[in-house]
């Protein structure tokens, strides 16, 4: 039966805890008669803390070691490189706004095992390969979403910890991207030009369980622009996004991604730059902010005057403490130098597009 390791019924509950805790234990985690799932057994739910955080303590690890006794599920336990380049991006983001600095490193160790496992191919270093296992790299080449995903990746962990090596790796990767997936057409193909020649090279725009590499590539290449000021890259995300005029009003939600990218596109997207000593909480304070920003696309670079990376290149503090700058394409307003000013520069509704 499909799910038989993680599912149970009453009377399984009962076997094991016994009456009174296999009952109190069925009330707890939603396990009916009728079953939540198949065959009348139930996904375990918990959907309010338990009365007696002893007791379910003590009837947890009861039901953890009666679990531990059946077969369970096969595990894939291969790495891929896209999937891994969503969760570096999800970690990061997550572990800045909800202050939960394991998770950033968590991204860290992830971005570090894509490094050195799976990245270093090609004649310049700079290919990836799909897959690996037990920390060996597969034989599989990667693919579009595979650059696409860990560019997207290595951004956001850019973003949350002002690490320039992380933004270094996404260029390089989206190099790889327009030099060996562009369709010459605005598109991309999901193969590289020296990949395996297949009788029709694959394209697909929309998105599916993952972002299409297409999209994706798009919305790294717009966010690597706006730290960067890289023409070429902003060009080539414009070109690509075209293809959500046409999709988007058939297929919404085939084309998810696309539209975010494209409403950041015509937002800007808004680039904040924080000028500032890591060690000064007030650094820390206008980063966390922004951070928190619901502008769409926003970008967000931090680090200390004379910084090399583009965004920050030559913004001054102001009156010697830091400084936060919001901008669109380099063109900036006026810095901010408190928490409270930036809060309203990063929600959705502020000042008009520059023309």
């Amino acid at each position: 039966m499909e799910g038989k390791f993680y599912a149970w019924t009453p009377e399984q509950l009962v076997e094991v805890l016994g009456e009174d805790d296999g009952r109190w234990a069925a009330a707890l985690l939603e396990v009916t008669p009728a079953g939540t799932f198949e065959h009348g057994a139930s996904t375990l739910q918990m959907l309010c803390d338990p009365d007696d955080a002893g007791r379910w303590a003590r009837v947890r690890k009861q039901l953890f070691d009666a679990r531990a006794l059946r077969v369970p599920p096969g595990r894939d336990d291969k790495v891929v490189a896209a999937w891994n380049g969503l969760a570096i991006a999800a970690l990061a983001e997550a572990g800045a706004l909800l202050d939960e600095p394991e998770w950033i490193e968590a991204a860290r160790g992830a971005a570090d095992l894509l490094l050195a496992v799976h990245l270093g191919g090609g004649d310049e270093g700079d290919r990836l390969v799909r897959t690996s296992r037990d920390g060996r790299a597969g034989t599989s080449d990667a693919v579009l979403e595979d650059y696409a995903d860990v560019a997207e990746g290595f951004l956001a962990l850019y973003a949350v910890t002002g690490e320039e090596e992380w933004l270094a790796f996404a260029g390089i990767l989206l190099d790889v991207v327009l030099g060996h997936f562009s369709d010459g057409e605005g598109g991309f193909y999901d193969t590289a030009d020296d990949a395996e020649q297949l009788v029709l090279r694959p394209r697909d725009p929309s998105d599916n369980a993952v972002p299409s590499g297409w999209l994706a590539a798009a919305q790294a290449l717009l966010t690597h622009a706006a730290y960067t000021g890289v023409a070429e890259h902003r060009a080539a995300a414009e070109r690509a996004l075209g293809i959500t005029t046409a999709l988007a009003a058939r297929a919404p939600r085939g084309v998810g991604w696309g539209l975010a990218a494209a409403e950041a596109l015509l937002d800007g997207p808004r680039e904040v730059a924080i000028l500032g000593p890591a060690d000064d909480p007030r650094t820390r304070e206008l980063h966390r902010l922004a951070l928190m920003g619901t502008a769409p696309g926003l970008v967000v670079a931090v680090g200390p005057v004379g910084s090399d990376v583009p965004l920050l290149r030559d913004r001054p503090l102001v009156d010697g403490a830091p400084a936060a700058y919001v901008c669109r394409q380099f063109t900036c307003e006026a810095p901010v130098t408190t928490a409270a000013d930036l809060k309203a520069r990063v929600g959705p509704h502020f000042g008009s597009r520059p023309d």
